[in-house]
């Protein structure tokens, strides 16, 4: 087969927007254009990588596994270029970081600290739920991912590098709000906001109710904790998320942390990236940020 990188790359932006209007857009070029790019790399794979199934754009299976090919190819070049740069002995790079939504309130800290250092990298971050997190790691789309519960079953390597206490919280003025070492019998009167089913958050919430004995109600389940402590505020019920989520909302006087038994639950933020992993010298310097300097960084 003759395929080019720029076809790669035109497939790989027709591919991540299922649009190929969209993929102009990002890529400069007119709709045209990237038709007819599509249209030679089909005529190179002898089958088809995009069918239409009313307005919406579907990758085939050969698209599939084309994909897989592309990010990976996309992905070496990128870490090619970084390999020069060091050879050059430049400063500049570019790092793609994920982490879970739970975690950017103090990710962005160790970000703003690391680009501080090295201010001409050139930082990709993007902040997203655990099922992309796990998606970043098994495509080796993203360098490192902050996360709160490394995956099982993953060729990876998790370095835990700062507490995360998970705590229960309360709208302002609630009745348990007083109250000292509220027993785990009178949470199940209680109605909860939940993260959504497959989050780190809502695993260890449930293992941890599961292994006391007791159950918990949930009246709706959100997508970020900036939602929960939003509902819980209005007093729609009661939330349990992490402690590092907390800061405006306590320093406002908004909410309240109950004191449970057994609480806080104790867990840890990990940073994790593929085993065996070839770290450029800005990857080793923001491993060595987030794992060493971490703590001292966030109390500033």
């Amino acid at each position: 087969m003759n395929i080019t990188i720029r076809q790669f790359q035109i497939f790989e932006a027709v591919a991540q927007y299922l649009s190929y209007t969209r993929a102009a857009e990002l890529l400069y070029l007119s709709q045209p254009a990237v038709s007819m790019q599509i249209k030679q790399l089909e005529s190179e794979v002898e089958m088809p990588l995009f069918e239409r199934m009313g307005k919406k754009l579907f990758l085939t299976e050969a698209g599939e596994e084309l994909l897989i090919y592309a990010r990976n190819i996309s992905h070496q070049l990128a870490e090619l270029d970084d390999v020069f740069n060091e050879m050059r002995g430049s400063k500049k790079g570019r790092l793609t970081i994920a982490v879970a939504t739970t975690a950017n309130y103090f990710a962005l800290k160790l970000l703003g600290e690391f680009y501080r250092r090295f201010s001409g990298t050139n930082i990709s971050l993007d902040v997203t739920n655990r099922e992309r997190l796990l998606n970043h790691l098994n495509d080796n789309t993203a360098d490192m991912v902050i996360m709160g519960q490394p995956p099982e079953g993953m060729d990876v390597e998790a370095t835990a590098f700062l507490d995360n206490p998970l705590v229960v919280i309360a709208p302002k003025g609630h009745r348990l709000a007083n109250k000292k070492q509220i027993p785990l019998s009178v949470l199940q009167q209680e109605t909860f906001i939940m993260r959504e089913h497959g989050s780190g958050t809502r695993i260890a919430m449930e293992r941890f109710f599961e292994e006391s004995g007791y159950s918990i109600s949930s009246v709706m389940e959100m997508s970020s904790n900036e939602a929960i402590n939003q509902a819980v505020e209005a007093g729609l019920g009661l939330g349990i998320v992490s402690q590092h989520t907390l800061e405006l909302e306590l320093a406002l006087g908004r909410l309240d942390i109950l004191d449970v038994e057994s609480f806080p639950i104790m867990r840890h933020w990990y940073l994790v990236h593929r085993q065996g992993k070839r770290l450029t010298a800005l990857m080793e310097a923001f491993k060595r940020l987030v794992i060493e300097d971490a703590a001292e960084v966030l109390q500033t």
